[in-house]
């Protein structure tokens, strides 16, 4: 993906054209605005028509039948979704039933497991460390973990089995926040010595142990590549949270309360639900040859223990709940350039260099990279879906996504509860007929470019 480059000598930036001049002017307003005044911090994200902002009502409503045809085919009991444009709310629905057993509908203050949703928390609240000067994301891992300091890679040896050998170089916060620290989640080569620890899977909600000791187990296991060498999804953003405990002496739930949860009012964003909120949490399901409901108990797919339970691990990888409320409100921050409502969690410039290609040519598919904490779209016509080049978003286990654009100035957050999520196409539907709803493009026309 191609960025504007800075120049010496340039045009006054309110004069210039362009997605990232656009971003910028949005940027500086918004900052001008949080000089300017100070409202309530529980203020509404506000609602717009759709029209207004250079979309369709009727397209959108569109979008509510087609998800409304999953749950009549029984592939998914419910969903709910919000889509923003210009930091406007211009779509919010929930179809189908919370829970198929007792009828209940859903609603679009139904609070969901978001699993790796998760992690742009975590990713934030490192970065709004090396802010303060308390952190860098180039510092290894050992300097705030010790267990760190010397670690190991399983390498397979042809024929079957695996030799252990020491790490080439320290794993640094950065190697976490973009996957490339070599850790998965307990499986590959050496995979057994995981198992045998007790340590496999995203799932934490059953963990008597506070995260910090769960972390520091981790280190003395193999991993499964050299650091700086591979894309590995796994624990990385768990020990990220372990780190977060250690700079700010807070437990990371306390951390993200105060820092990030609280200031942007997310009010139902919880690792462990209130019990006064327990009817709104969203049943979970599994497709497979049909749509069943997960058991009870503890594991990746089941119902998770985020009611009862141990409530003593605070997994930064996979553990929050929350709503699309909630969440957009947090990726609208970073749309924002780190501000909502008057409050500045972070620099414009650390969400630009949160939303760059930081892995090179390693890449996750054809015209996608990853950033600091979220995928980053560089090449659309590559990618082969709608959207923008600068564009960043992940998701989460339960089946659920999100995505910003910069570019198009949208947010949207669609969440479910579905685990496997055999067949299921919703996601790619969802993009498409969101991007068709769009009437009044903000991108730079193709003979501009």
């Amino acid at each position: 993906m191609s960025r504007i480059p800075l120049r010496r000598h340039r045009p006054p930036l309110s004069n210039a054209t362009g997605p990232r001049a656009r971003v910028h002017r949005a940027w500086t307003a918004t900052l001008l605005v949080s000089v300017l005044a100070t409202p309530a911090l529980a203020q509404e994200l506000p609602t717009a028509n759709p029209e207004a902002v250079g979309m369709s009502s009727e397209r959108l409503e569109q979008l509510t039948e087609v998800l409304n045809g999953y749950v009549e085919q029984d592939r998914l009991a419910g969903a709910a979704a919000i889509v923003l444009r210009e930091g406007k709310v211009v779509y919010s629905k929930a179809i189908g039933t919370r829970d198929l057993a007792t009828a209940d509908p859903m609603t679009t203050d139904a609070i969901f497991r978001i699993a790796s949703q998760t992690k742009a928390l975590i990713s934030v609240g490192i970065m709004m460390l090396q802010e303060e000067g308390r952190l860098l994301i180039s510092d290894p891992v050992s300097r705030y973990l010790p267990a760190f300091e010397e670690t190991t890679v399983a390498v397979p040896r042809e024929g079957g089995g695996y030799d252990v050998v020491p790490a080439e170089r320290s794993i640094t916060l950065r190697h976490l926040l973009t996957h490339t620290a070599g850790i998965g989640y307990g499986s590959g080569p050496g995979g057994d010595r995981w198992e045998t620890a007790g340590i496999t899977g995203w799932y934490f909600g059953h963990r008597d142990e506070p995260i910090q000791e769960t972390v520091e187990r981790m280190a003395v296991l193999p991993f499964q590549a050299q650091p700086g060498e591979r894309f590995v999804y796994g624990y990385n953003t768990d020990i990220l949270g372990a780190v977060l405990e250690a700079v700010s002496g807070q437990t990371l739930d306390v951390f993200l309360r105060e820092r990030i949860l609280e200031p942007l009012d997310m009010r139902d964003t919880h690792f462990y639900l209130p019990p006064s909120k327990r009817r709104r949490l969203a049943t979970v399901y599994s497709l497979t040859d049909g749509l069943r409901r997960a058991p009870d108990g503890a594991g990746m797919q089941t119902q998770g223990e985020y009611v009862d339970g141990p409530r003593k691990s605070f997994s930064g990888g996979a553990g929050l709940l929350s709503t699309t409320r909630d969440y957009a409100r947090f990726l609208q921050m970073l749309l924002n350039g780190g501000e909502l409502n008057g409050r500045q969690l972070l620099s414009p410039v650390t969400v630009d260099l949160m939303t760059r290609n930081h892995i090179g040519d390693i890449g996750l598919g054809p015209g996608t990279s990853f950033g600091l904490g979220f995928s980053i779209r560089e090449d659309v016509g590559a990618a082969g879906q709608p959207g923008s080049e600068g564009e960043f978003g992940w998701g989460g286990a339960y089946h659920s996504t999100y995505w910003v654009d910069p570019v198009e100035r949208l947010v949207v957050v669609y969440l479910t509860q579905v685990i496997p999520a055999t067949g299921l196409d919703d996601h790619q539907r969802v993009r498409a007929m969101v991007y068709g709803a769009v009437e009044e493009t903000l991108s730079i026309p193709t003979g501009a470019r």
